[in-house]
Parts: structure tokens; sequence; C-alpha cells
């Protein structure tokens, strides 16, 4: 009985996402996924906010070591985001079983990453916190911050193959209990192991990085529950692992714009770091507050887009291609008016919020309050890019997933650094997110008109 119970619920699973009203299934995948990133970057900010009181070169060593963070997810989202791609396609054609090979073949591939970072970042654990922009005052903190952080690289790459991969098949909830719960977890811990609550010591910054690995692997564990419990479509077993070239080649190729977007976020972080360490502590804390700050809006943003992105991918692979175009459509217009409301609340209000991070340093309020208002300004555009980017990951589009995916942080991005801080030195510096993202808009329009041609002319065949 519980056996047909769940049969049926992955049916319905799979009508839902070939029959209801587009402008109810978007927001229904979108939201769990939103709440579960919101959650995630509340963590995130929640280390900035405790490890604050402990002075301005902690807080800079927390923005150094958000780099780390990225590289974990560099190889982790790649395989998640192709994974979850090729994985909606599939079940858009009724191929269950390659399904859940595609996704045991991704899981297992992310777990040996995740081996291979934390020996890496043990063995030589001094000189890559160098690397990522710590500077002599900040070094020993953001050494005490990657400790623990390093250790659980193999547990967080693949919670992002899991997590992708329930939203590809239409489970969002389980996804986002799965990252939810974690991040609350983290809120919880960071203060306890900071300050040393409850009779245990006071770690400080490590204190931070322990919370962090808890809730890594908390988050691990209730991901991967559903698939041992066989509560979802695909499944996990070694037995499925198949390093193919179908596979791999539908994974990476899909996935490489994420890996690329992953890979870029590093090296433009370890370059800003590097030229706000060299200007001052205070403006690589006020950038690094910034940043996390408008992870918020961002949050929203991709969780919408992820959510929109297996809606359009499923009904690609099913050819229901008057959907594919609905999805897209109501996406684009939904991604514009969230991020004008959200881009003027922050405008208003951004002094007052760097201020909850640093009472006592002017500088990091002022740098970090024009960095948020800058990005708030570009926020619309960023919001349809992002958008036109998951649908041409959804409708397996390399080149414009990649060349968009890459734009933000590499190709818009990179060129204009240096040039902005050596002309404006801290404010050049501020400003230079919000200028790429501005640049990125004339990468985008025309990618969405040719993949508009495409989905007109693939409906054009298939009705022949």
């Amino acid at each position: 009985m519980t056996e047909k119970k769940e049969q049926n619920r992955q049916e319905a699973r799979k009508t839902m996402m070939m029959t209801d009203p587009i402008a109810k299934i978007i927001p229904k995948m979108a939201i769990p996924t939103i709440v579960s990133f919101l959650i995630t970057s509340i963590y995130n900010l929640a280390d900035t906010y405790f490890v604050s009181s402990l002075g301005t070169n902690a807080t800079a060593a927390v923005s150094v070591n958000a780099s780390l963070d990225q590289f974990i997810m560099m190889a982790g989202s790649m395989l998640a985001v192709g994974a979850n791609s090729f994985i909606a396609r599939l079940l858009g054609a009724k191929e269950e079983e390659k399904a859940s090979r595609v996704l045991s073949t991704a899981f297992f591939l992310a777990i040996a990453f995740g081996v291979v970072v934390m020996i890496l970042g043990v063995a030589f654990m001094h000189p890559m916190v160098r690397l990522l922009g710590a500077t002599d005052t900040c070094e020993q903190y953001s050494i005490d911050y990657a400790t623990y952080v390093v250790l659980v690289a193999p547990f967080m790459a693949s919670s992002f193959v899991m997590n992708q991969c329930l939203r590809a098949e239409g489970s969002a909830m389980l996804s986002m209990i799965g990252m939810g719960f974690g991040g609350i977890l983290n809120c919880f811990l960071d203060p306890i192991f900071i300050f040393g609550y409850f009779g245990l010591p006071a770690l400080g910054v490590a204190g931070a990085s322990m919370a962090t690995a808890i809730s890594k692997l908390v988050s691990f564990t209730i991901l991967i529950c559903p698939y041992l419990m066989k509560r979802t479509i695909l499944r996990i077993s070694l037995s499925r692992f198949q390093f193919n070239r179908e596979n791999i080649y539908e994974i990476v190729s899909v996935g490489s714009s994420s890996m690329f977007r992953s890979g870029l976020a590093v090296v433009s972080a370890i370059v800003l770091n590097n030229i706000a360490g060299n200007i001052s502590d205070s403006v690589l804390a006020g950038i690094g507050i910034s940043t996390k700050i408008m992870m918020f809006p961002f949050s929203i943003i991709l969780g919408f887009g992820s959510g929109f992105q297996p809606v359009a991918g499923f009904n690609w692979g099913a050819k229901r291609y008057d959907r594919v175009r609905e999805s897209y459509r109501f996406s684009a217009k939904t991604a514009l008016i969230g991020a004008v409301l959200m881009g003027g609340v922050l405008w208003i209000f951004a002094k007052q919020v760097i201020f909850l991070f640093s009472e006592s340093d002017p500088a990091v309020q002022n740098i970090g309050a024009l960095c948020i208002r800058l990005q708030c300004l570009a926020l619309p555009i960023h919001a349809w890019v992002a958008v036109v980017n998951m649908f041409c990951a959804g409708l397996g589009f390399v080149k414009g997933a990649l060349v968009l995916s890459t734009a933000r942080q590499g190709s818009c991005f990179l060129p204009i650094v240096f040039p902005l801080a050596y002309a404006f030195q801290e404010n050049g510096v501020a400003a230079v997110q919000a200028v790429a993202d501005v640049l990125s808009l004339f990468l985008a329009v025309p990618i969405i008109r040719y993949v508009m041609k495409r989905v007109k002319k693939a409906e054009e065949e298939w009705e022949t």
C-alpha cells in the first residue's frame, strides 16, 4: 500500500509539471527553494554578525573565507545544475531509470571532488588563506575559520547535487527542509561556539567555522534520507554510477556554465579581496558585509530561477513548447517586478543595515552602504539576466548559459575591476559589481532572441 501510494505521489508530480497553470506551478516550485536559499543567506550573514563583535579584522577574515565556500560550490554546482537540467528533460521524456543513473553519477563525483578539496585544504591551509586575500592582520582568523569548513567539503559538494535534483523531480519542499534546517541550526550554534555558552569554551572565529561544519553535515543527512527511504522518483546507488560519455557530456556541458560562474566568482572575489585589503581592512570588511547582505535579493532571484528552470526543462523534454514560452514570460515579468521592489527597500535602509554589523567603524559603514545602493540600481537587470540564464540551462542551450553565467563575475567584471579601483579607489571597488551587471545586459538581449527562435523552430518541426 505504501509503495503504491508513493507511486501515485510521483505520478502526481509529473502531471503537475505538464498540466498545472504556469502562474501556479512556478511559485509552487520556487517558494521552497527561495526559502532554503534565504535561510542559507541568513546563516552566512549570522557568521558575519556574531564575528563582527570580535572586531573589524575578524569580520574581514570571514569575508575572505566566503571564497572558500564558493570554491567548494564550484564543482558541486556544476554537477548539480548539469544533472538537474538533464534529469528534468529525462523525466519529461519518461526515462526515470536513466535519470537515476545520472543522479548517482553526479552524486559520487561530487563526493570525490570534495575529498580532494578537503585533502588539499588541510595540507596547504596557510598559503590557501593568503591566496584568498587574507592580510597580515586577519590571517590567523582566516585560518581559524577555514579549518572546519574544509573538513566537510565532500558533504557540501554532494548536498548541492541532491538539493538540485530533488527540485528537478518536483520535490522542492524536501529540498527546502534539508537546506533550511541546517541553516537555522547554524544560527543557533554560532553564538554558542563563538562565545562559549552552556559551559563550552569560547572558540571565537573557529566557533563560527565549527557551527557551519555541523550544519552542513545535518543538511546532508536530511537531504539523503528521502533517497534512502525511497520517497523520491529517483534513486541513488553505487551500482547506478555510470561514468559514460553521454552522462558526463550532458552533465558537464550544461553544468559547466555553473562551474565557470562559481569559478569566476572565486577569482573575482580573490581579486576584489586583495584590492580591498591593500586599501584597508575596513574596506575589505565593508565589501564583504555588503556582499552577504545582497545575497538576500540574489537568493530570492536565484531561488525563483531554480523553480522556473525545471518547469521549462520538463516541458521542453515533453515537447510542450507553448508552456516553455509561457514559463519564460511569466518568470521574466515576475523577476523584474520583484527586483524593483527589493532594490527600493534596500536602497532606503542600506545605511541602517550596515550599521548592524559595524557600529564603531564609519569607513565600513560608508563603503558598505555605497556598494549596496549601487547594486540595488542594477538589481532589475541582474534579475532578468538570471532568468535568461536559467532558461538556457533548463533547455540545454549550453553556449547561452555559459556566456551569461560567466558574465557577471567574469567577462563583464574582471576587465573593469582594476581600472575602476585605480581611478576611484574604494568607491571604484564598491561600484564594480553594479557596473558588471549593467554590462551583462548587452549579452543577454541577443541570446534570448536566439533561444526564442530555437523554441519556435522546434515547435514547427514537431507540428509537421
